[in-house]
Parts: C-alpha cells; sequence; structure tokens
C-alpha cells in the first residue's frame, strides 16, 4: 500500500485547451471591455501554484492584453508563442514576435500588449503574487489594489467603482 495520496491537481495538461478564465477581465467598465477578445488560461492556478501565476493568453487581432500599467511590487515577464505583438512602454513601440520575451521589474516600465497583426497571437504571461502590490495605470483614471479578496478597483481620487 502506498503512502502517496493521489494530485489534487493535474500532473500536466495541452495548455491550448486549458480552461479559460470565465470574465474577460477583472476591471470595472469602461475597461472592461477594452479587453474584448482577449482569452486567458489560468495555467498557474489549474496546478494549485501560490508564489507565482502563470497565464496562456490569446489575443486577436485589434485586441489589447491590459491597461497600460505597471506593479508596485509584482515582478511581470511574458514570452511570445506565436504571431506578433506590439510591447507599447514608456519609452515608445518594439514589435514582438515568436520566440520574443519581455521583463518588467516592480515598480518600473508601465507596459501593455496590442496585437496590430491580422492573425491571433498567443504568449505565456508570469507574475508572483507577493502580497501588498497595488497597479498604478498613467493613461487611465483608475487604480488597483491586490486584497485577500482579489483585486480592488478605484479612482485615482479614491471613489470605487460601481
Amino acid at each position: 500500500m502506498s503512502d502517496l495520496s493521489p494530485p489534487t491537481s493535474p500532473v500536466a495538461v495541452f495548455a491550448p485547451e486549458a480552461p479559460p478564465r470565465l470574465t474577460p477581465s477583472n476591471y470595472p467598465e469602461p475597461y472592461a471591455s477594452m479587453m474584448a477578445g482577449r482569452i486567458k488560461r489560468p495555467l498557474g492556478d489549474l496546478f494549485g501554484l501560490q508564489g507565482f501565476g502563470v497565464n496562456h493568453v490569446t489575443l486577436p487581432p485589434g485586441a489589447i492584453s491590459a491597461l497600460h500599467h505597471r506593479h508596485s511590487v509584482q515582478d511581470e515577464f511574458v514570452f511570445v508563442l506565436t504571431g506578433e505583438l506590439t510591447l507599447v512602454h514608456d519609452a515608445g513601440e518594439t514589435t514582438l514576435h515568436a520566440g520574443s520575451c519581455s521583463g518588467f521589474p516592480s515598480n518600473g516600465t508601465a507596459h501593455h500588449l496590442v496585437n496590430r497583426s491580422d492573425t491571433e497571437a498567443i504568449y505565456l504571461e508570469v507574475g508572483d503574487r507577493r502580497p501588498g502590490d497595488s497597479v498604478s495605470y498613467p493613461n487611465d483614471d483608475i487604480k488597483a489594489v491586490r486584497t485577500a479578496s482579489g483585486w480592488q478597483f478605484e479612482h485615482k481620487d479614491g471613489r470605487p467603482y460601481g
């Protein structure tokens, strides 16, 4: 008889077939609808990862990854699997192709991705889950704080959304 318990999460998955996140975005309106078409598959959650998250993200033509943002605590990393994406950052724009990657240390460069091509693009997005993270959005009237119950969004003057 074995002392090993059966795993409570999968041992492996085929990422393109992993279940997508049910909501297209955590942002409140009017920002949530700006993420239309984006498909996030939270791979890290499938395996019960606590220290960092991994998302398999599909961006159809014309879609954006997120609002232009920077994290106060979280480091982020993206790796393009297929297609072409435009990385919009504080110093301008950079074209990313399959095999390209980019990283964003906390309190560093504000950024987001845009699919300006005529075919879908797929990338992996990796970020740590250290407590106390907040997100600033230089181009929009929104700010976010990660709490035990998830992301809380407010206007920059502190008024809550909704």
